[in-house]
Order: structure tokens, then sequence, then C-alpha cells
């Protein structure tokens, strides 16, 4: 590891992964405040910057942007696209003042809640609004663009004919639809394209809309001197546009194009049974055993496209670069599963070599091994460290600060599929004796801001960045959590009402922060 002041360079890392000790929130787009029913890229993110910046803190971590479905609980981590953008997340207001709406257009809007998001009132609401809005783009003369834009992004063609046609079956999942389509016949798709031209007209509109306003909020973000961290998962959606255009890379039965296996992870802290994700596994190697040649191109389009929005990213389930676990497709529960090797370090040497440094977080959680803890540090990656895990055990618990073995790490409270702190304090599935460990290691016996505890631990610690969930800094109850891992519906739907994000709340996490050596330095460039 190459060391260079309090920060570090790692290998791999764009420039410099993290400049230098520092910290951030986590907070999903969805989740910010403001008319609309769901946070979005406009107003309210803007809003979120300031407060970052007025809170001195250098980083903005979210989950995945990309389009999320009512089939499956709206979550993040389930798309149709790994390269699309969520169109739920366009500013209405951005397109009003572009000229695409009228400010009469979103008076009509429903009353939606402060506190969550309402994805059966938000998503037909704002539809309407984008198909008013297209309609307008096209009446400006605004296909040109559109055509400029279909060519400085190669993914979207095969995107908007796929969403079209899913449109057309009535959301048949596209390995149920007439075999010519499934298996990408060349006149079928041809005959496809000329009957549906105007609604992948439409969809093409979404994303130069959506891709337009991420952009803009990006500059915005250099600004305020916050850098921005996304979120890659490693699988993608069965029903997705990847899988269908990329069918040779994923392991898929011929006949029914159905997955063989899927992926998950075997009985771990969040479950008994493990987590049956369901996505199909990628098919690494073709059958000569040689790298699949269209797979790596696949992945290098993918890491290309999120570093041109994105500062950082997390790797979600990075282990299973190392290996995987394969549960076969018949099986209800990730129980009876296998880990298998995956493709390693040539891959993310190749990688480097082709498209340069790529600033990367290791979502290193879970069962780990050598040989995982191996790929990371060969790669010079940092891991990450989750508090609500140190307690669990003894003064060996690696989660401990006092048991970091360096600064080469990220360290979060918890992450969006922890209970926040005081829900897990207040909660009685925790034992008694980690909630003891807890107030003993923080030295604050009888507290009554846990939440606040936990944050000054994350800070202390040697840790190069801390990020915490923004549900722990406003000391936000269970009723706050965003994700119950292996629970399929009533997710992702947690929204802060405005006033909470406040200046004494950003004035009290300024003055943390400077504390422990977080604070920004005068001159330092965030980006």
């Amino acid at each position: 590891m190459k060391k260079q002041g309090d920060g570090y360079t790692a290998e791999v890392g764009r420039n410099k992964v993290f400049l230098a000790r520092g910290s951030g929130l986590l907070m999903h787009v969805t989740s910010l405040p403001g008319p609309g029913g769901i946070g979005d890229l406009g107003r309210g993110s803007r809003e979120f910057l300031d407060f970052l910046a007025a809170a001195e803190q250098q980083y903005w971590q979210f989950l995945p942007l990309v389009p999320t479905c009512g089939v499956f609980g709206h979550s993040p981590y389930a798309s149709f696209s790994a390269f699309a953008g969520n169109p739920l997340l366009i500013d209405p207001q951005g397109l009003v003042d572009e000229g695409l709406l009228s400010g009469t257009d979103l008076r009509d809007a429903p009353i939606f809640s402060e506190y969550l998001v309402e994805f059966d009132q938000v998503e037909p609401w704002k539809k309407a609004l984008l198909r008013r809005a297209f309609a307008a783009f096209l009446n400006g003369g605004g296909r040109s663009a559109l055509e400029q834009f279909g060519r400085e992004e190669a993914w979207l063609e095969d995107y908007a004919l796929f969403m079209a046609l899913r449109h057309e079956r009535r959301g048949d999942p596209w390995y149920q639809w007439p075999a010519p389509l499934a298996a990408r016949d060349g006149g079928a798709l041809a005959k496809a394209r000329r009957r549906l031209a105007e609604a992948i007209q439409f969809h093409r509109f979404e994303q130069y809309c959506f891709f337009r306003q991420l952009g803009k909020l990006r500059s915005y973000a250099a600004e305020r001197g916050v850098r921005l961290i996304g979120d890659l998962p490693i699988y993608v959606g069965l029903d997705s546009a990847d899988v269908w255009a990329l069918q040779d890379g994923f392991y898929l039965d011929p006949k029914t194009r159905g997955p063989v296996a899927v992926a998950g992870v075997p009985p771990d802290y969040f479950s008994a049974t493990g987590q049956r994700w369901g996505n199909p596994l990628y098919q690494w190697h073709d059958a000569d055993q040689q790298p699949n040649e269209p797979l790596f191109q696949w992945w290098k389009e993918r890491f290309r496209h999120t570093f041109r929005m994105m500062d950082i990213v997390r790797v979600d389930h990075f282990r299973g670069f190392a290996a995987y676990w394969a549960i076969p497709a018949a099986e209800e529960t990730a129980v009876n599963g296998q880990w298998v090797t995956g493709p390693g370090r040539p891959f993310f040497e190749r990688m480097v070599r082709e498209l340069g440094p790529l600033a990367i977080i290791a979502e290193d959680l879970g069962f780990m091994t050598t040989a995982v803890e191996e790929l990371r540090d060969g790669l010079g990656l940092p891991g990450m460290k989750i508090l609500q895990f140190a307690f669990d055990s003894d003064a060996a618990n690696l989660y401990l600060p006092h048991n970091f073995s360096s600064s080469h790490c990220v360290v979060y409270t918890g992450t969006h599929d922890n209970d926040t702190v005081v829900g897990w304090y207040l909660s009685p599935g925790v034992a008694a004796a980690s909630k003891q460990r807890a107030v003993r290691y923080a030295n604050h016996p009888g507290t009554n801001e846990i939440n606040w505890d936990f944050i000054r631990l994350a800070f202390a610690s040697t840790a190069i960045t801390a990020i915490i969930p923004t549900q722990d800094v406003l000391g936000f109850g269970a009723d706050c959590r965003m994700n119950f891992p292996g629970i399929g519906m009533g997710n992702w739907r947690w929204r802060c009402a405005a006033r909470y994000l406040n200046d004494a709340v950003a004035g009290r996490l300024a003055d943390e922060t400077r504390f422990y050596g977080r604070g920004r330095v005068p001159g330092q460039d965030a980006g």
C-alpha cells in the first residue's frame, strides 16, 4: 500500500480513493424530502448537498439509481437495467424550468406522505408528467437530441426496445416472449423497432432527462466539495435488458432460458436459511475455459458508465468476484448451495489496464475467506467495518475499532440492510449482553443517545473514512429502517421530512467531525 500524507493511494484508486481522513452520510435519493412524493435529482438533492457542506461532510453515499419495479417491491437491487436511471428520480420542476411542463402541471399532484414513498401513487403521477413532457419535447424538435444521446450511450438501444416490448407484452418477462423475440432474431427485432418506434423514443427520453439532471447534480456536488459514492450490485435481474441482450454471458437453460442456478448467500447474521436472491449467475468463462470476452466487455462498459457519474463506487457483494454461492434454481432457500470460484484478480487487472484506475469500496461483509481478503488487499481496496456487528462476541471481534488492522477501511454505524442504531439498541431481538458491551465500549453508561455514541466511535476510529446513515445522525428508530433482508415487500420506502435536516443538526455533526479530525482542511479539494 502506498502512503501519502494521512490518506492513501489505492492501486486501483481513481486519483486517490480517499484524499484524507473524512466522513459522509448514507442517504438514498428516494428518501430525500420534496413535494413529489419521492426524493429526486432536483431541489431536495441540492439542499441535502448544502446540508452536507454545512456539516463539513465530504461524501454522499446512496443506493443504486437504477429503474425499480413494484413486482420486486421497488428494490434498487432488482432492476430492469444495470445502466439505466430510475425515471421516478427525475425532478418535475426541472422539466418546468426547461419549458417541457407548466407550473399548473405540478399543482394537480396528489397529497403525498412526508415519511414514506407511496409508490402506487408516485409512479402513475410521475409517468403522466413524463409523457406530457415528452410530447412537448418532440414538438420542440427534440428528436435530434435523442438520436445524439443514443449514439453516446450504446446500452440505450437494447434497454429502450426491451422496455417497449415488455410493456407491449403486459409485463411478461422476456424469457416468456415469443421465441423469435426471446432469442433476439434480427427480423423480429427489426419489426418490433418499427412497430414500437414511439414507445422506444419515450424510454430514450426518460433516460435523456435522468442523465442530464444527474450530470447537473454531480457538478453541484463538486461545487459544494462533496464526492458522490454510488452503489454497484454485482448481479443483475433475470428479467432485465442486460440478460436478454447478453444471454451467453449467463448460465441459462437453453430451452426455458431460465437460470440453471441462482445467486445468494448461505445462512448468516441476517437469515438462518440464507438469502436466495434469484439472480442468474455469470458465465465467466467460455467452453475452452477462457475469459468470456462479451461478458468482460459488458462489465467494462458498466464500470465506464458508472464512473462517468460517480466519484467512488461501492461494489456490493465484492466477495462474489473471488467465489460465489451457487444455488440450484429449484431450491426454495439458499441452504443447499455451493461455493464456485469467481474471475478473481486477473479480471480487475485487465479492467484497470483498459480503463485506468477504479475508485472502489469493496463490500466485504458476510462469510469471508483468506482468498477474498487476498483479492481485496491485493487490489488495494478498502473494505467495510460495521459497528452494529462489533458487540456480539468478545474483545477479539474484528469490527471493534481497536481491531481495525489499518486505516485502510470505511467504517459504518450500520448499512441500508441494518436496523438503525436506536432500533438495534431498543430491539428485544438483540442480546442484552451486546447492548451492555456497546455502552461500556462507548464509555457512556446510561446513555440516552446511543446513536451519537456509535457516531463518535466511528469518527474516533482509525478508519480513513466514516459513513453514517442519516437515520443514525437524526436518532430515528426501527420505523425508519430502509430494508429488512429476506422480506420482499414493504422496504425502500423511508423518507426524511425537511425539518429534520436543520442547521442545529448540521452544526452538531460539524463539531463532532472537526473534533475527531475528519473536518475539511482549508483549501482541500474534495474532487
